[in-house]
C-alpha cells in the first residue's frame, strides 16, 4: 500500500497552489489549460444554480476537492483511452481531459440534464478529446465491451457494484481505478466474490489525505482474463444481489 505525496494537507487550495502541486508531480500546465480550468469552474458555479451538480462550489474548494482530487489518482498511469462511469458533473473525466489533451475520454452519464451540462463544458472548453454518452454503464457496454485501457468511477456505488459495471468495459490487461474514501478498504474486503467472478486482481492501493475532506483510497485493479459473458447483469439484479461477501 502506497501513500501518495500531495504537498501536505491544505485547508484550501487556490489556482496557484493547484498549479504548483501538479508541477511538483511533473504535470506542467500552460496558460490555455489554466484558462480551461477557470472556464470549467465558472460553468460549474453557473449551472449549479439551475440543477444539483455538486455541493462544492466555493472557488478554493473546487480547485482542491474536484480538480486536484480528480487528477492525483491517475498520476503515473499510462493510457490512451479512458471511460469515466457515472461522470456526473465531469469528475474525474473533464479535469483529466484538460491535463492530457492527447488522450481520449468517454464520459458515461445516465442523467440527460447532466449530459447537457457536460456538452456545454466540452464546447466552451473546446475539448476535442471528450466523448459524452447519455447511457447507463450496463447498457453502454452492450456495444462497447472490452474497449478501454482504463475505466474509472468516483463516488458512484459500492465497490462490488462498481466492479461489475466497469470491468466489462476494459480491454485485456486494462485497469479499473476506483476512487474511494476511507471506506474503500472495507468495501474491498467485501468485494472478493466480485474480484474472483470478474477475473481481475488488485494491482495497487494508494492513500492520500485531502485537506479537511480526510482520507482518500485509490484502488487499481487489472483485468487478468476476459469478463464472463453473463456480466454485467441488469442493474436491478446487481443492486439486489451484489457480488460480495455479505451475501454469503
Amino acid at each position: 500500500m502506497n501513500r501518495l505525496a500531495t504537498n501536505g494537507i491544505l485547508k484550501t487550495m487556490n489556482k496557484e497552489q493547484f498549479r504548483e502541486a501538479l508541477q511538483q508531480n511533473n504535470i506542467i500546465l500552460d496558460e490555455k489549460q489554466i484558462h480551461q480550468f477557470e472556464q470549467y469552474l465558472s460553468l460549474l458555479q453557473e449551472w449549479n444554480q439551475k440543477m444539483n451538480l455538486t455541493a462544492i462550489v466555493e472557488e478554493e474548494e473546487v480547485w482542491e476537492k474536484h480538480f486536484y482530487d480528480s487528477i492525483v489518482p491517475f498520476m503515473g498511469t499510462e493510457f490512451e483511452t479512458m471511460a469515466d462511469v457515472g461522470s456526473g458533473a465531469g469528475f474525474p473525466g473533464i479535469p483529466l481531459s484538460i491535463v492530457w489533451p492527447k488522450r481520449q475520454f468517454t464520459l458515461i452519464e445516465p442523467l440527460t440534464k447532466r449530459c447537457k451540462f457536460l456538452q456545454v463544458v466540452k464546447d466552451e472548453l473546446q475539448l476535442k478529446n471528450v466523448n459524452i454518452e447519455n447511457a447507463r454503464a450496463e447498457d453502454y457496454v452492450k456495444q462497447n465491451r472490452s474497449k478501454f485501457d482504463v475505466v474509472s468511477a468516483r463516488a458512484v456505488a459500492r465497490l462490488s457494484i462498481l466492479l461489475e459495471l466497469c470491468i466489462p468495459l476494459l480491454k485485456g490487461k486494462g485497469k479499473f481505478i476506483a476512487l474511494k474514501g476511507s471506506a474503500g478498504k472495507e468495501e474491498l474486503k467485501n468485494a472478493k466474490p466480485a474480484i474472483d467472478a470478474l477475473k481481475v486482481k488488485v494491482e495497487q492501493i494508494k492513500e492520500f489525505e485531502l485537506g479537511q475532506e480526510g482520507e482518500r483510497t485509490v484502488i487499481t485493479f487489472v483485468k487478468t482474463a476476459p469478463t464472463p459473458k453473463q456480466y454485467p447483469r441488469s442493474y436491478s439484479l446487481i443492486k439486489k444481489k451484489p457480488l460480495e461477501e455479505t451475501n454469503g
